[in-house]
């Protein structure tokens, strides 16, 4: 009995693997270009803010500030840390300002938001007083305007050049620092987001754009490949617990180097 009990396990074992496999290698192995419902432009106020407030829900369970909150003060440095003026490029509501000035405050520390999206109305939902409708593309800013550029989650809405473009203004509007934070495209992720929308009951245009977005993630020598054609140089790209990828270049660490 235990021998039938070991090899139905295997089998079963055996077969979750192969369509992990078979996901990776097949629609997963490269970024997909399907548009995501989300980035419709013919959608209501009332759908618009319907899709933000489940967007902010996932994005709250799969604790999205914390790969900013772990990695940018070992990073840039705890003094540094005290006094920070940030864009926020694809903020939409703010919701990734609000969490992070408020992680901020509690050890002492001023960090101030500018929250830029391309959707007015996501920032009206918000009620971001310094929210500036623009695009990723064309930063409406000066050179140097901020000491951190970051972006969580907004990456993957772009077209490989629309990535390329965006990272030379990340780039070109930061004194210092640019954190970007995105889908890390792998079928774990795929498996367990489409599990989880479907226990939270999820809207089906939630749960499509959701897997959507997996598949237009990204892999590390992409985003590795993508830096370089920005003209970024010494950009660290790396896993975040296997879910996320995460790019980051300063300048000042640059300017410090010995010429050679």
């Amino acid at each position: 009995m235990w021998q039938l009990g070991f090899a139905t396990t295997f089998a079963t074992g055996t077969g979750v693997a192969s369509v992990f496999l078979l996901m990776r290698f097949m629609f997963l192995s490269h970024r997909s270009t399907q548009t995501e419902y989300f980035d419709l432009p013919e959608r209501t106020e009332a759908e618009i803010a319907a899709s933000f407030r489940d967007l902010n829900r996932v994005n709250v369970l799969f604790r999205f500030s914390h790969p900013f909150e772990a990695g940018l003060p070992p990073w840039l440095g705890r003094m540094n840390c005290e006094r920070l003026e940030i864009l926020d490029v694809g903020a939409g509501t703010g919701l990734l300002g609000k969490t992070l000035t408020e992680w901020a405050r509690r050890r002492g520390w001023h960090w101030h938001f500018t929250n830029l999206d391309t959707n007015q109305v996501a920032l009206k939902i918000g009620g971001q007083p310094d929210g500036v409708v623009g695009s990723a593309l064309q930063l409406p800013f000066a050179d140097g305007s901020f000491d951190l550029v970051v972006a969580s989650q907004m990456t993957h809405h772009l077209t490989d050049e629309q990535v390329v473009t965006h990272w030379r203004e990340a780039w070109r509007v930061t004194r210092d620092a640019i954190f970007i934070c995105d889908l890390h495209r792998n079928p774990g992720l795929y498996a367990l987001l489409w599990l989880t929308l479907h226990l939270m009951r999820a809207d089906r245009t939630i749960i499509e754009d959701g897997l959507i977005s997996v598949q237009r993630g990204f892999r590390r020598s992409e985003w590795r490949a993508l830096a370089a054609r920005a003209g970024i140089p010494g950009a660290n790209v790396w896993r975040y617990h296997g879910a996320r990828i995460v790019l980051q270049a300063r300048k000042k660490m640059l300017s410090s180097m010995p010429a050679s």
